[in-house]
């Protein structure tokens, strides 16, 4: 019994020493190890490894949604897939029905088909009333009007053919105008615009005239806005570019004149159909200039080059000048006004029409000094003048230029 009772009290010491502490003095143990300060360790709860530094997710990029959505939109899109490949197919069916029309229809049409006379379409559309204004108000220049009658007769046997169903495509009009100074460029090029108005291949009609200073800007960004402006302007027109090669510089590469062909020629080959870009200059500079932008020489179909006037030329234009002012000039005045431009283009800086018209407004303003001189200061006839007094220019009217000229010294000689 005391033997049992010794064996039993061993075994309960032996388990008491192997056996795990209570709960409270393990994590009271626990506490007092961990909050211990290590050395180079921070206090707890204040190290690093708290603070958020951020992260990526990889499937941030993945666009989750409802798989019902995604099949709905995946079938609307094969709709409208499926539809405009539909409407595709049936313009591109309507296109070979109205081909099929077509050929049938001039396989059908006799040779001896009444299509109407030219005659028809030049008075119907203007275009005889434009011709006939050119050669009303332009002396001259026959090779010039021949050109043009040339271009409008395309035109409308072009719109012609058009009505009985030929094939038809628009014909490249824009011009290049070489000449002196005063030969009618912008004349001409106001008719075109009209011509081309009245056929239909022109909105508008207009003439917008450009220089360099319209077209190139000063620094970076400025040109293409002021370019286009001006394009803008011109649309369902003629823009007319007056010394075009300005807008080169040969011996600057960094010039802005380069950006603004860029754009003129992206224009002329786009939108051909609603813009004739017409360029002006003189005709040796304007060969110089194609030289160094050959595109824009392969652009342009129209090469008209503007003579300078005869003598006899310039004063059939003075007589047009007087007539639409309604001024009277005789037989020798016409005459001393000859002498005058005889003499006049040996000297420098002559411009043909222009310089006509120089002329012909010395010529009235020596008129009204003549007779306001003669009834006003002088008193003659009691100041009482008559219309011819009004509207008459004397041979001594003109006879005060052709002295200007034959009198002064060389270097003090008045240009009109």
């Amino acid at each position: 019994m005391k033997l049992s009772a010794a064996i039993a009290a061993l075994c309960f010491a032996s388990a008491s020493a192997f056996a795990p502490a209570p709960l409270a003095a393990s994590r009271a143990s626990k506490t007092s190890v961990n909050n211990a300060p290590q050395k180079g360790m921070p206090d707890f709860g204040t190290g690093k490894s708290l603070d958020y530094v951020g992260g990526t997710d990889p499937n941030d990029d993945k666009n989750y949604g409802r798989l019902r959505d995604k099949l709905n939109d995946a079938d609307i899109e094969r709709r409208k897939a499926q539809d405009e490949a539909d409407a595709r197919e049936r313009a591109a069916e309507i296109r070979r029905e109205e081909r099929l029309k077509k050929i049938q229809y001039m396989n059908d049409m006799p040779d001896s088909q009444p299509a109407g006379t030219v005659d028809e379409f030049m008075f119907k559309e203007g275009v005889q009333d434009q011709l006939d204004k050119l050669d009303h108000d332009l002396v001259g220049l026959v090779p010039v009007k021949t050109r043009v009658k040339e271009i409008a007769a395309l035109l409308v046997l072009d719109k012609m053919r058009r009505k009985l169903g030929f094939e038809t495509s628009v014909p490249s009009l824009h011009m290049c105008f070489t000449g002196a100074p005063g030969t009618g460029k912008t004349t001409v090029a106001v008719r075109m615009g009209q011509i081309l108005a009245k056929m239909g291949y022109s909105r508008r009609g207009h003439v917008v005239l450009a220089t360099r200073d319209d077209l190139v800007g000063q620094y970076v960004g400025h040109t293409a806005p002021k370019t286009k402006e001006m394009i803008k302007k011109a649309m369902g027109g003629v823009l007319l570019v007056d010394e075009a090669y300005y807008l080169y510089n040969a011996g600057n590469d960094r010039d802005y004149g380069q950006e603004s062909i860029e754009i003129l020629l992206n224009v002329m080959e786009n939108n051909q159909d609603d813009l004739v870009v017409t360029l002006a200059g003189y005709k040796d500079r304007m060969d110089r200039f194609f030289s160094y932008i050959p595109g824009m020489m392969s652009r342009i179909g129209n090469h008209i080059d503007f003579p300078n006037y005869e003598t006899d030329e310039l004063v059939q234009i003075a007589a047009v000048m007087a007539r639409d002012l309604e001024y009277d000039i005789d037989e020798e005045a016409f005459k001393t006004f000859y002498n005058y431009i005889a003499a006049r283009k040996e000297l420098p800086y002559f411009s043909n029409a222009r310089t006509v018209r120089n002329a012909m407004d010395r010529a009235r303003m020596n008129s009204a000094i003549r007779t306001f001189d003669k009834f006003a200061i002088e008193g003659y006839n009691g100041g009482i003048c008559t219309v011819n007094d009004l509207k008459s220019i004397t041979p001594e009217d003109f006879q005060v230029l052709l002295d200007d000229i034959l009198n002064a010294d060389v270097g003090k000689r008045i240009f009109a």
